[in-house]
């Protein structure tokens, strides 16, 4: 695998790219509530897109229709938008959304409570969210890559979660995904060695139940094979010297 590493100048460029995908990630926020459809929170997305001067990445990549990936409860990742499919109490929703602007990508991604939510959802949320946080504490230089996926996996299977096997992180730059892929599971102490100048999107994708996910006939969408909820939380995130740089904070 060839793991590029970014200039100090091309981290800004990223930093600047991430900066404007948090603000169409902010703009989205007051939207996710119930009695919203997904395809409104498309429409949200892609007109701030634009105002931002930033492209949607995500729309048209290998086909791809929206700017947004939009997960509904069991859905894992890779959703649609649709007109048909509108938010209520008790759901959650996991909105992925990337942007290039001025040749790099940014990546990012919440998972939403809308309403009251179970003991187990509010707590795979949480857990989900920590775990995050956590690996990234692990993107720092002399580290190694899968310190960063066995963060995630000992924090997520502990509290009893599923942790996704088929969808992973990736390295981000000039395109959307760039060696390594960052599995959320693993051995601490293997993988490449991490080094100043690369960067990663970290996003765990846990399920309240089992780790096995199926993709539906749409091609895209993956769900939960025991229809349990799934969570997702993802930052693009630079390794400096000083230690990880989180581009869409």
């Amino acid at each position: 695998m060839a793991i590029m590493l970014k200039t100090p100048l091309e981290i800004d460029k990223m930093r600047r790219s991430g900066e404007l995908l948090r603000e169409v990630h902010e703009t989205i926020r007051p939207f996710v509530v119930a009695g919203i459809s997904t395809m409104e929170l498309e429409r949200v997305a892609n007109q701030s897109i634009q105002v931002s001067g930033a492209k949607a990445a995500f729309k048209g990549y290998h086909g791809f229709p929206s700017a947004l990936c939009t997960s509904l409860n069991e859905q894992v990742v890779h959703g649609m938008p649709s007109e048909k499919t509108v938010l209520k109490d008790g759901d959650i929703l996991s909105i992925d959304c990337g942007v290039v602007f001025d040749n790099f990508y940014s990546d990012c991604a919440v998972t939403y409570a809308i309403g009251p939510q179970s003991e187990t959802t509010r707590r795979l949320l949480q857990v989900t969210q920590a775990s995050l946080e956590a690996a990234i504490g692990q993107a720092v230089p002399g580290g190694r890559l899968f310190d960063i996926s066995a963060t995630v996996q000992e924090i997520c299977e502990a509290e009893g979660f599923g942790v996704v096997r088929e969808f992973v992180g990736h390295g981000i730059g000039k395109a959307m995904h760039e060696d390594p892929q960052l599995p959320n599971y693993g051995t601490r102490g293997k993988g490449p060695r991490l080094r100043p100048g690369m960067v990663l999107a970290i996003e765990p994708m846990i399920n309240a139940g089992k780790a096995e996910v199926k993709v539906l006939k749409d091609g895209w969408t993956a769900v939960t094979v025991d229809g349990s909820y799934s969570a997702h939380f993802e930052h693009t995130v630079a390794i400096t010297r000083d230690g990880p740089l989180v581009l869409t904070r």
